[in-house]
């Protein structure tokens, strides 16, 4: 039976989805603003003020920024270390929290008191410097790959959604005859497909995004990732050097088209994974 709706809730609705929508405009402006941006021309660019479309729509933006041969090596070095990163960061974040959702196994306190403990205090800026110039990783991507493979938080997620599977599946395989690394791959694995995407996303997202890392370990432009690529057009200085003068008055346009451009990847990858995403987040949070 349905139930009927008072002034009340009603009211509460509706203030709710005005919130909601307000919020959502706030949030999805500067991406539209950089659309728009990147669609006008560089003298209309300049002029500043709130654009709802785009001023004397043209492309000569993207075709300035495609003409680079600076952004397909960023391009490349971001899907390269965000590929990696997701795929390994997955499979080492499983197995270590699939270890420690297992509280028979020895040592189990003592390393969920590290993971915990990692969360809240790291080594700092200067000493992980030199660890990481110390292995002869300045300048390579793999620098970028392996601190950022397993992170605490996404190890506690993935462990509360191991403990919270029933037991009964792994005796049941134990039984049979399976040893733990056939029941961790062919039974685990496989049902944990929600808190996998939601862990992959965020290790994917965190990668193409990574800006210190990269600002801090890289030093040749053949290793330079797209935010590295998009600080140098905010200066101007790739611009300079694919049109042979400052440019100052196209900058603007051409950051916006390098945004959308650098951006487009994640928004394409969101949708798919989207219905795995919430679903992941939940289950992973209700036993600890």
């Amino acid at each position: 039976m349905k139930v009927k709706k008072g002034w009340g809730d009603r009211s509460f609705d509706a203030i709710n989805i005005l919130l909601l929508a307000i919020v959502s405009l706030v949030m999805l402006y500067p991406f539209w603003h950089e659309l728009c941006l990147s669609l006008s021309s560089s003298t209309e660019a300049t002029r500043g003020g709130i654009f709802l479309l785009p001023r004397q729509f043209t492309t000569g933006a993207y075709r300035q920024v495609m003409k680079s041969s600076f952004i397909w090596t960023s391009y490349y070095n971001s899907i390269y270390c965000a590929v990696l990163t997701t795929v390994i960061g997955m499979f080492f974040t499983a197995m270590l929290a699939y270890g420690l959702s297992k509280k028979g196994v020895a040592g189990n306190r003592f390393l969920s008191f590290a993971v915990v403990f990692c969360m809240i205090f790291n080594g700092g800026l200067i000493p992980t410097y030199l660890t990481v110039k110390d292995l002869n990783l300045i300048d390579n991507l793999w620098a970028l790959i392996l601190m950022a493979i397993v992170t605490p938080y996404n190890t506690i997620i993935m462990k509360n959604f191991f403990s919270a599977m029933p037991a009964e599946l792994e005796e049941a395989a134990f039984i049979d005859g399976a040893g733990p690394l056939r029941i961790f791959f062919q039974i685990i694995l496989p049902l944990s497909k929600a808190v996998l995407a939601t862990v992959g996303l965020w290790l994917a997202v965190a990668s193409w995004n990574n800006f210190m890392g990269p600002l801090i370990y890289m030093n040749s432009r053949e290793n330079f990732t797209l935010p590295l690529y998009i600080r140098q057009v905010i200066d101007g200085q790739l611009l300079a050097r694919t049109t042979g003068e400052g440019a100052q008055s196209a900058v603007e346009s051409v950051v916006g088209a390098t945004i959308i451009v650098s951006i487009a990847p994640i928004l394409c990858v969101y949708p798919f994974l989207q219905k795995y995403f919430v679903k992941g987040v939940m289950i992973g949070s209700v036993k600890g």
